[in-house]
């Protein structure tokens, strides 16, 4: 059995499209979603969804080793970043290599970086007349949006698109790709 743990900091459509894509998957369980957010709408997914959920503060996540330790013993195959917005500390990273997945929502290394994340990046999509976006799903180093590149997926932006449309395809390819990447990635 392959175990996915999912970290989240929002509403969650990324993690209830991962559950819904392994849920008749006898391979594969989503152990758990952890956020950093005691009021993030994904807790209500999770609730919905009958999925563990815990809520951790920056000082278990940065500054001890509990949610290391947490970690751990779950003993997950994957670590999967949807839609989580702060840096990955490098205890983690070493304690996890090549197991930590993160989405960008678009092609790096264009508009990646601390505090490109969401409709930031797409404002500036479209504030630099891009013709082309997409996602890229990386494996997570010590940098932001740094890590090797596992597969991107390009979507055309139109002159009239606006940021809250180029947000929509963005969602589309997310939802679409990301999951089956992930699975290659359990697979092999």
């Amino acid at each position: 059995m392959k175990r996915i743990v999912l970290f989240a900091s929002g509403s969650g459509s990324n993690v209830e499209n991962i559950v819904h894509y392994f849920q008749d998957n006898s391979e594969v369980t989503i152990a758990a979603v952890f956020t950093n957010k005691s009021d993030a709408k994904v807790l209500d997914r999770c609730k919905m969804l009958k999925i563990s959920a815990l809520h951790f503060n920056r000082t278990s996540f940065y500054d001890t080793d509990c949610l290391l330790d947490i970690l751990k013993g779950m003993k997950p195959d994957l670590i999967v970043l949807a839609g989580f917005l702060w840096k990955i500390p490098e205890k983690l990273v070493q304690s996890f290599p090549n197991k930590i997945v993160n989405i960008h929502p678009a092609l790096l290394p264009k508009y990646g970086g601390k505090g490109m994340y969401g409709m930031n990046v797409h404002n500036a999509v479209k504030a630099n007349n891009e013709l082309e976006t997409g996602i890229t799903i990386h494996f997570v180093n010590e940098n932001y949006d740094e890590g090797a590149i596992i597969r991107q997926e390009k979507t055309q932006i139109a002159p009239k698109d606006s940021a809250d449309d180029i947000a929509k395809k963005i969602h589309e390819l997310e939802y679409k790709h990301f999951p089956k990447v992930i699975d290659q990635i359990l697979h092999g």
